[in-house]
């Protein structure tokens, strides 16, 4: 066994190793040694008279390995959000605070040298432009030196003042023409894009995709000039195409969409007329095909658009087929069979995409089914709006309802929760407008165009029921409901109008004959209506009832039982003062028998809803 002097050798070469590696930390975080290590004296190893005692062995060397420098813990959860705060107002919010407070102090000192004369109209163009210059070659230093953000900035105020010295130069000063100013505008913006390109930065593409759609506006002279304007957006979104084409900016192609309709709108309400309509026509559908020849040529790789649902490609069809439309009603509102056909040729064409789309992506990727699907969707809903060789305004809400359906079934399908609030704005607006505005001739009774109209809205209600049922979460479930009570609701409105309205088509012939024999058939047509109501109210309450009996469904019998108690409260309050004695007497009969059948079931305990009283006997055995 080693005796102590040896335990004691070996401690003091470990303290001197500790020593040593402490001292070698302190320097490498720059604190300063309390002394300087202590260098170990080596132990003679000794020897017991029974054993043979090895020396220890020596301290190990760290001159050739550097010692780890202690990672200090992170702070807290709390410390850490306010120095991200903190980094994000310094870095951003400061940053641009500090440019437009710039750029406010520069306007103000430039405003006090014009009315003080020191600068001329010529001058104060040149010294705008060679500013503009001068911040953006200046704000390449800030770049070489990893200061993007703000090489980024004073490259848009760079950028701002070139524009607005040129909008000056033509606008206020009327130094240059119009067409010099404009070639001007699209060489910065031509510029810049290269720039951005270079540079890899989608903000510069921002800024030149902003400066070019404002051109047209910047250089307004109050004139129609239409080809010239609309061949000069149609070039900038053919560039700014084939920039995400490129890079990964498909925002862009949603800042590009939005100018191009402000510039068609704004230029519609000012200019448009008749004898425009072939190149008005040409340039819009150019735009269309534009837009919608985006999942057509776009990368589709993770790289290029994310994984899953993709707003650029599937809200921007939308949107676009939407504007066409829209766009093509107000060219051609009184010429509805030219509408019709338009709208056959937009649903081959969406068609025609989603095929070639399919092909070209092979339908693997969730975000390409998505896309698939949602063309198809379209084209469905533009062949229901063509089905009538005119187009009225029960086809549009027929084609509001469908066009939900198919956006559900798509969404369904691709389990894109999106599109499922677009498949429910759409149902809502058919629902609306089949309620509050359509305006219905009706001639025969059930075989008309209003009650058509009501069977393809219950029918895409209870497609929804029965899907919500299936396939909806537990946040989605009220919602179904909602569906539910819609369809009852609709069924009983619908049903309601086709008596009331046969029975006042009778009404219209008594008034129009007005003959003496006749007299009392008037009252007796609105006993028999006022009738009509409570047998359909008291019917459809019946059924709804056994179709809660036999489906389980407490929900279903809920709507049974209040119906049921609404039509309580007209034959007792209504029927028995407005009705004859006949019609009376049918009214209290039918509703006390559906109302003795409804209890029946109940006392029967069909669906086990009572407490078990014999279990409850005390007396009871087993």
């Amino acid at each position: 066994m080693p005796n102590e002097q040896e335990e004691l050798a070996a401690l003091r070469a470990q303290v001197a190793a500790l020593t040593s590696r402490i001292y070698r930390i302190e320097q490498r975080v720059g604190l300063e040694a309390a002394a300087p290590p202590v260098q170990p004296e080596p132990a003679a190893p000794v020897a017991s008279s029974t054993t043979l005692v090895t020396p220890p062995p020596p301290p190990p060397v760290f001159g050739s390995i550097s010692p780890p420098v202690p990672e200090l813990p992170p702070p807290p959860r709390g410390d850490r959000e306010a120095q991200e705060l903190e980094t994000k107002i310094g870095t951003l919010w400061l940053n641009r605070i500090g440019i437009v407070a710039t750029l406010i102090g520069v306007s103000y000192f430039v405003k006090y040298a014009f009315d003080s004369g020191w600068i001329g109209a010529s001058g104060r163009i040149a010294l705008g432009i060679i500013a503009g210059i001068g911040l953006i070659l200046w704000s390449e230093r800030f770049r070489n030196r990893n200061f993007a953000a703000f090489s980024y900035s004073l490259k848009a105020v760079g950028i701002g003042t070139l524009y607005l010295s040129l909008w000056g130069a033509f606008q206020i000063y009327h130094l240059v023409p119009s067409s010099v100013a404009f070639i001007a505008m699209v060489v910065v913006t031509g510029s810049t894009m290269v720039l951005a390109l270079r540079q890899d930065a989608e903000i510069l593409a921002a800024f030149a995709m902003i400066g070019g759609f404002s051109t047209p506006v910047l250089l307004s002279t109050g004139q129609n000039h239409e080809v010239v304007l609309f061949s000069y957006v149609a070039l900038l979104d053919l560039a700014i195409l084939a920039t995400v084409m490129m890079k990964p900016w498909r925002r862009l192609l949603v800042g590009a969409f939005t100018g191009t309709i402000i510039l068609y709108v704004g230029w519609y309400a000012e200019y448009y007329t008749r004898e425009q309509r072939p190149i008005t026509l040409f340039y819009l559908f150019l735009f269309a095909a534009i837009f919608a020849a985006i999942p057509l040529l776009t990368p589709l790789t993770p790289s290029r658009w994310h994984r899953g649902f993709s707003i650029t490609l599937t809200f921007l069809p939308l949107v676009n087929a939407a504007f066409l439309f829209l766009a093509l009603f107000a060219i051609y509102e009184y010429e509805r069979v030219t509408l019709t056909w338009y709208a056959l040729g937009l649903a081959a064409a969406y068609l025609l995409i989603s095929s070639q789309f399919k092909r070209r992506t092979g339908g693997e990727p969730q975000v390409v089914k998505t896309i698939n699907l949602l063309h198809v969707a379209i084209a469905v809903a533009f062949i229901t709006i063509a089905i009538p060789l005119k187009l009225n305004s029960h086809w549009i809400t027929i084609g509001w309802l469908v066009e939900s359906a198919a956006l559900l079934y798509v969404a369904i399908r691709t389990r894109t929760d999106v599109l499922r609030y677009f498949a429910a704005a759409t149902l809502v607006l058919g629902i609306v407008r089949l309620l509050a505005f359509d305006n219905f001739q009706v001639d025969t009774l059930i075989f008309n165009a209003r009650f058509a109209t009501y069977v393809v809205a219950i029918a895409i209600l209870g497609g929804i029921v029965w899907a919500g049922n299936q396939y909806a979460s537990a946040q989605e479930k009220p919602f179904v409901k909602v569906a539910g009570v819609l369809l009852n609701v609709l069924a009983l409105v619908g049903m309601t109008l086709e008596a009331a309205d046969y029975f006042g088509r009778q009404l219209t012939e008594w008034y129009q004959s007005r003959s003496m024999t006749a007299s009392h058939a008037a009252q007796q047509i609105q006993f028999e209506r006022n009738f009509s109501y409570s047998v359909i109210w008291l019917a459809y309450g019946a059924a709804l009832m056994v179709f809660g009996f036999k489906r389980r469904s407490a929900f279903v019998r809920w709507q049974a039982l209040v119906l049921i108690a609404f039509t309580v409260g007209k034959v007792f309050l209504f029927d028995v003062s407005a009705l004859q004695q006949g019609y009376r007497i049918l009214s209290f009969i039918a509703l006390g028998g559906v109302l003795m059948g409804v209890s029946y079931a109940y006392h029967r305990n069909w669906l086990g809803l009572a407490p078990d009283t014999k279990k409850a006997e005390p007396g009871a055995s087993a």
